[in-house]
């Protein structure tokens, strides 16, 4: 099975048990997930199957939303609600205003240092298997951008806020480093990603529903996001079948796209997604991608 599904994760699972789970309802093993989403974590998760895992490097620099609550009073060692407590636990008596204005700093390009229980590899091995068992974690700093950081309420001591973060940004490490700056200590209480990319909650799936339509590969498909409306920086273009031969056998054929676009997204009809093709000159494009 080829395509792109968006799960809407629960909580309670690593996105690796999502791909386990697909692999069973679709029958598909070629399965990868576009961003992990921490097990505690719930909302958009969106996945290609098959042939069209060989897109997914064009998917790395897409934005997250989420909201989620920040508990003060405590931190961790994962720097979430599922990590260990670190420290002595107090209770701050904060407001609304004192933590957006903590808050503030967290806004455009910056330096984040990951959480040692992440993903983040070192020397080929992930930082978390690492700290688990008992060796030094040494991470170096990475550059994101927060778009917006919203502290949306206060209600004792926990905050609710909406968060825009550059691929790669870790928000547990926002929630610790809040904490730390109002001198508390801090952890993330929950996170629910609404926005991936393009992808919306509103185009996810729940596995509930999708393990509706098991042994059905026309709903399963249908289930699928339309190529076309996806990599939306690449235009769509159709061919005809002398000029898709030419690119599926990797060489140059001249398309019917004058928008001067660098890259495009090739179709046969308005749904089979033959591959990416690169501008050569003029209308003469190259394929850097086949789906065969």
């Amino acid at each position: 099975m080829n395509g792109l599904l968006v799960i809407d994760k629960p909580g309670g699972m690593t996105s690796h048990d999502v791909v386990s789970r697909l692999r069973k309802i679709t029958g598909e093993k070629s399965i990868g997930h576009l961003g992990t989403l921490d097990p505690m974590a719930t909302g958009v998760l969106p996945l290609l199957m098959g042939k069209f895992t060989r897109l997914a490097q064009y998917f790395s620099a897409a934005e997250k939303r989420y909201t989620g609550t920040i508990r003060f009073g405590v931190a961790t060692d994962t720097y979430d609600a599922d990590g260990e407590r670190v420290g002595v636990e107090t209770h701050p008596v904060l407001t609304l205003e004192q933590v957006r204005a903590a808050a503030g700093r967290f806004k455009g390009e910056m330096e984040q240092m990951p959480p040692v229980f992440s993903a983040k590899k070192i020397a080929g091995t992930p930082a978390y298997k690492l700290a688990r068992a008992g060796k030094p974690v040494e991470l170096k700093t990475a550059k994101i951008t927060i778009r917006s950081f919203e502290i949306t309420a206060v209600k004792g001591e926990e905050a609710a806020f909406a968060m825009s973060i550059s691929a790669g940004g870790y928000v547990r490490s926002v929630a610790h480093e809040l904490g730390q700056d109002l001198g508390c200590g801090a952890h993330l209480g929950s996170l629910r990603r609404t926005r991936a990319g393009v992808f919306t909650l509103e185009n996810a799936l729940t596995l509930g529903e999708l393990e509706a339509f098991a042994g059905n590969s026309d709903a399963l498909e249908l289930s699928c996001i339309h190529p076309r409306s996806f990599l939306t920086e690449m235009p769509s273009v159709s061919g005809d079948d002398y000029v898709l031969g030419q690119l599926r056998n990797g060489a140059q054929a001249n398309l019917p796209e004058f928008s001067q676009a660098p890259m495009v997204k090739v179709f046969a009809g308005q749904r089979e997604l033959v591959g990416i093709a690169k501008r050569v000159a003029g209308t003469l494009f190259q394929p850097v991608v086949v789906m065969g």
